[in-house]
């Protein structure tokens, strides 16, 4: 009963909002709701506009103060979208779990705001105290520029706040009062300044140094996350949002290029496909995308774009999720940087029981044995092989035997279950789909272990889109581990140009 009273109590504080409705010519069957920073009312507004005409989607926008609007939604747990004015608060929001993507929108800094020409010569913090200055400060408990200008002043916010002819709930009303003369001084963002007639900025030590963004994120309550992600990259977009930010006076943090609905290129190791194909279908159906993937050993995959030259190929990929770290450096130029996600077991695979008595590489010498090894030049698994084989003095012997080589282990797995070979070198997870046909041989620990990168193109138009699948990714470890898969997706990122690998393993 009490939840219910809050919630009531919350959405009548709600109705009698200032809600703005910008509402299209035909009208789409549900509005998107946006709580938004007030700071950013004026661009939002008119990016908000412009989106509606394009897409007929209408948008709901409600402003106010970051901490007012995060304690609504605390509660009523609704809405589409939540603009914050700082860092801090959208960690808050992520803490309460209201939030999921995140989209930066632009870069401020605190100042103080002054009346054109400075009449009152005030050229830092301690010339607020001044007698004789009045000034306008945002309530901490409401409005993000006062949480932070609270913060980086430390104690001496309270003398500050002591002294303040007005505390107001939102950046813009203070400055709206300093424009109007009603005040000397006001700390605002850096790009609210701008917005408001008669206006001019003076930097501070004590703030300058600092910046916050403004974000968008969207809503785990929302109904229709497809739809909000699009209206997000809309206004994260250089040629759409961005745009209409840096007209009034902010500064844009780039997001991709905009498209209605992106195609998220992708080439990825045959090994990996277990593991990420079903979340791949759900990832695209909450964009509200489209995904194009290549399944193939790595050694096609970088093949493959050796041949197209240059990343000005449309169909360059925008992401790489190779089957090991041995199959980034080749492509590190167009992909800097990589997330180790996942390790996959090499072992030697044979029919149940192990007929011919297999337990170490060099019985795969043995005469009369049908090996099947991957192709070296096509896939990742072949290279790895290649080179454990021919480190160990057994690539001349064993190749003898090798009777088959394909660019993946699910060939190889599928021909022995025919009865056309008697052992294979695969990954364990090609004897995922059918384990009790198969064993099963361990292969040295410290040469059998590929690990698997997840990179995103440096210059790709869908960069941030890459970036949060792999968000999307990590939040589905469960599905990497149960399809066989030892789960590394926790660690930080590395230089692909600074990956090092043993020497048997470098390719020549």
């Amino acid at each position: 009963m009490m939840k219910k009273t809050l919630l009531l109590l919350c959405l009548a504080a709600l109705a009698g909002a200032a809600w703005v409705t910008l509402k299209p010519k035909q009208a789409a069957a549900a509005p998107l709701t946006v709580f938004c920073a007030a700071g950013v009312k004026k661009p939002v507004e008119e990016i908000a506009a412009a989106y509606q005409k394009e897409t007929g989607t209408e948008v709901r926008l409600q402003f106010g103060g970051t901490g007012t609007l995060l304690s609504q939604l605390k509660i009523a747990r609704q809405g589409d979208l939540f603009i914050a004015a700082d860092d801090g608060a959208l960690a808050d929001a992520r803490k309460l779990g209201v939030t999921k993507e995140e989209f930066r929108l632009v870069k401020q800094t605190p100042v103080i705001a002054v009346e054109k020409g400075n009449p009152k010569q005030v050229d830092g913090i301690a010339a607020l105290k001044k007698p004789g200055i009045k000034i306008a400060l945002a309530n901490p408990e409401a409005a993000s520029i006062g949480r932070v200008t609270k913060k980086l002043l430390g104690a001496r916010w309270d003398a500050l706040a002591g002294k303040a002819a007005v505390m107001k709930p939102t950046v813009t009303e203070i400055a709206a009062d300093l424009s109007l003369g009603a005040v000397d001084a006001a700390i605002v963002w850096d790009s609210v300044v701008p917005q408001f007639k008669g206006l001019e900025a003076v930097d501070t030590p004590e703030l300058a140094g600092h910046a916050e963004h403004a974000t968008a994120a969207v809503l785990e309550s929302s109904a229709r996350p497809a739809e909000a992600l699009r209206f997000a990259r809309y206004l994260t977009a250089p040629e759409k949002g961005g745009e209409v930010f840096q007209k009034h006076g902010f500064k844009p943090v780039p997001g991709d290029s905009w498209a209605a609905k992106p195609d998220l290129i992708l080439y990825i190791g045959s090994v990996n496909r277990r593991g990420i194909e079903d979340v791949l279908r759900q990832f695209a159906g909450r964009e509200g995308i489209s995904v194009t993937t290549t399944y193939n050993g790595c050694g096609i995959l970088c093949a493959a774009m050796k041949t197209m030259a240059d990343a000005d190929n449309p169909k360059f990929p925008d992401v790489y999720y190779a089957c090991d770290v041995c199959f980034v450096p080749p492509v590190a130029e167009q992909f800097p940087e990589a997330v180790i996600l996942t390790e996959a077991e090499i072992v030697i695979a044979t029919p149940k029981g192990n007929p011919h008595g297999i337990h170490t590489l060099a019985d795969l010498a043995k005469p009369g044995l049908r090996v099947g090894l991957c192709n070296a030049e096509q896939s990742t698994l072949g290279f790895l092989t290649h080179s454990m084989l021919k480190s160990m003095n057994l690539l001349e012997s064993v190749g003898k035997n090798a009777s088959s080589q394909v660019p993946t282990g699910d060939f190889l797995v599928n021909q022995m279950r025919t009865g056309s070979l008697d052992a294979v070198v695969v990954y364990r997870i090609n004897l995922q789909s059918k384990p009790d046909e198969f064993e099963a041989i361990p292969l040295p620990a410290d040469k059998s272990k590929a690990l698997q990168p997840y990179s995103v193109r440096k210059d790709s138009p869908n960069q941030q889109l890459g970036h949060r699948l792999l968000a999307f990714l990590r939040g589905h470890r469960k599905s990497f581990e149960d399809a066989g898969f030892v789960w590394k997706g926790d660690s930080t990122p590395i230089k692909s140009a600074e990956i090092v690998l043993p020497e048997w393993l470098r390719q020549k």
